[in-house]
């Protein structure tokens, strides 16, 4: 029997893209340099706060892989990775989503409202079940998202919802920098993936 083939890592920032002391693009840089296939979703060109442009984007970036991935999303990252999931297909074994943003009610100032959201196609969020593993990482003081309504979309998604005590948007601005946990819930992922019975379909192929 071959070895199952490990997953090429694609880490799907938020609508900020990349920032130097983030967990994600410090957790990708140590990845890659241990080793593993790794790939980030590359900075938007033309309107960031556009769906399609970012759901575009991402399906770009997983195009030319050959072989399984797995997704580790921040934000809206998040969200993007939900409804590139009700549009494309790819081997995807499975996906972190970490602090989904709840862009169906009002964010603080110097965010986008609810109707530029709602016009640049963010809403409604998909609420069907992802055709894939998946984990909701969740912040208890997250000022994007209040607990019971991130537990209600990992509920929607068919996530395991991971609670992460008060860790604020888990970003620079909220300590975080490196993020530790990240690396073993993406472990776990890739167990629960090559764990999975024979005949089973951990894809994102839809029915």
């Amino acid at each position: 029997m071959s070895p199952i083939a490990e997953p090429t890592l694609v880490f799907v920032p938020g609508l900020r893209d990349h920032v130097a002391g983030h967990w994600q693009t410090l957790l990708a840089e140590r990845l890659a340099q241990a080793g593993r296939a790794v790939r980030t979703v590359p900075p938007v060109e033309g309107n960031r706060l556009s769906l399609d442009v970012q759901v575009g984007n991402l399906a770009a970036t997983l195009a030319p892989l050959d072989g399984p991935v797995l997704l580790v999303a921040h934000s809206a990252g998040a969200i993007t990775t939900v409804h590139w999931a009700g549009r494309h297909r790819a081997d995807v074994r499975g996906a972190l989503l970490a602090t989904p943003p709840d862009f169906e009610t009002p964010l603080p100032e110097g965010y986008p409202t609810p109707a530029e959201l709602a016009d640049h196609g963010w809403t409604p969020v998909p609420r069907r079940p992802l055709p894939f593993p998946s984990v909701v990482a969740a912040s208890a003081d997250d000022p994007l998202a209040a607990p019971e309504r991130v537990a209600g979309l990992a509920r929607s998604w068919g996530s395991r919802l991971v609670e992460l005590g008060a860790v604020g948007h888990l970003n620079p601005a909220s300590g975080y920098g490196q993020w530790p946990l990240a690396e073993e819930l993406i472990r776990t992922l890739e167990a629960d993936s090559a764990n999975a019975p024979l005949g089973s379909t951990p894809t994102g192929g839809h029915p």
